[in-house]
């Protein structure tokens, strides 16, 4: 299951890239329209400026910015930024300690199966086309 922490930074990326128009944005207006409190959305936004998906930039007229072009995320890598890692369980992580039944276990290709859809949906949808979506939901006469 996907946190809320997943869902924000999917919500919040989605409305950067579509309503910055590659600009600075100010957190309190994409909180505002995205209906997060500032608070969470700070604590959202710092994972993705660790993990190199947004700059912040000071000053003024600071807020945040997209490191790349929208169409160079994907959903998968924002969602990996802020939860970590999409395996349903453990035993299938590259980095987990592996389960001693795993040779034996008669649903871990389930498991894998499952993650691999999952990899593969999330690795298929790019920010740019939920921008797209959220635009076309709005209406294209938005300004920040």
């Amino acid at each position: 299951m996907i946190s809320t922490k997943g869902r924000y930074a999917l919500r919040l990326m989605t409305d950067i890239a579509a309503y910055s128009g590659g600009k600075v944005v100010s957190l309190k207006d994409v909180s505002a329209r995205q209906e997060i409190s500032p608070k969470y959305a700070e604590q959202v936004v710092s994972l993705m400026v660790k993990s190199g998906l947004l700059i912040s930039v000071r000053g003024n007229n600071g807020g945040y910015v997209l490191a790349k072009s929208p169409e160079n995320y994907t959903a998968g890598e924002i969602l990996r930024a802020a939860e970590g890692t999409l395996s349903p369980v453990a035993c299938i992580e590259d980095n987990s300690p592996r389960c001693s039944r795993i040779g034996q276990c008669p649903t871990v290709d389930f498991w894998r199966g499952y993650y691999k859809a999952v990899t593969d949906y999330v690795n298929g949808v790019t920010l740019e086309q939920l921008a797209n979506a959220e635009r076309d939901k709005v209406g294209n006469d938005y300004n920040i």
